[in-house]
């Protein structure tokens, strides 16, 4: 679980960044959103004794997404993620994630994905490129991004959310404690909401 929880992280960042849909969030002619963070997450789910899985959470996450919708080629994302925000729904646990063992949070406080490609590949799907940092490692990584929708909402705002699914491997990010017992590769869900500013 604690291990899940490690990989949750990294994984959640290069989630987060595939929910966007491109590189370069400044991008001339694009929509500039705030990831809201109260809508947002990052799942991680990773294997127990070879027997069931355990699943991690962050709930600190942070960056925005640049959307064209003339050129998708243009979008972009950028993604912090706090590791001290690691949850496993035990407090004891995430001691132990955020410990040496795991996430070394002292050392490597943050997960950071920023968006290099974006291609479109369907009426709502991409294929989303981009560096993904974890435990003090980068690593490209490639996801497929599903936008779920845009529009106004019930406050005068206008939003726009999207999912990545993707699976990394904790001991290219250099974590390899308890690979027998937690499991080497991560399954992360990043689900993103944006609030155009």
């Amino acid at each position: 679980m604690r291990l899940i929880a490690l990989l949750v992280l990294c994984l959640a960042l290069s989630l987060v960044a595939l929910l966007a849909v491109s590189p370069g969030v400044d991008a001339a002619c694009a929509d500039s959103y705030k990831i809201d963070p109260v809508h947002s997450i990052v799942l991680v789910r990773a294997k127990h004794i070879g027997v069931s899985y355990s699943y991690v959470r962050f709930n600190d996450i942070a960056g925005k997404i640049s959307v064209d919708e003339a050129d998708p080629g243009r979008d972009g994302i950028e993604v912090t993620i706090k590791a001290e925000s690691v949850d496993s729904f035990n407090a004891k646990r995430d001691d132990h994630l955020r410990g040496p063992d795991f996430l070394n949070v002292k050392q490597f406080p943050v997960i950071t994905f920023k968006s290099t490609a974006v291609k479109k590949t369907g009426d709502s799907e991409f294929e989303l490129t981009g560096d993904l940092m974890l435990h003090g490692v980068t690593k490209s990584i490639t996801t497929k991004l599903v936008r779920v929708g845009a529009g106004k909402d019930p406050w005068g705002g206008y939003r726009t959310g999207a999912e990545a699914r993707f699976t990394v491997k904790r001991s290219d990010f250099g974590m390899t404690f308890m690979l027998e017992g937690v499991g080497d590769e991560l399954d992360v869900i990043v689900s993103i909401e944006g609030i155009k500013e």
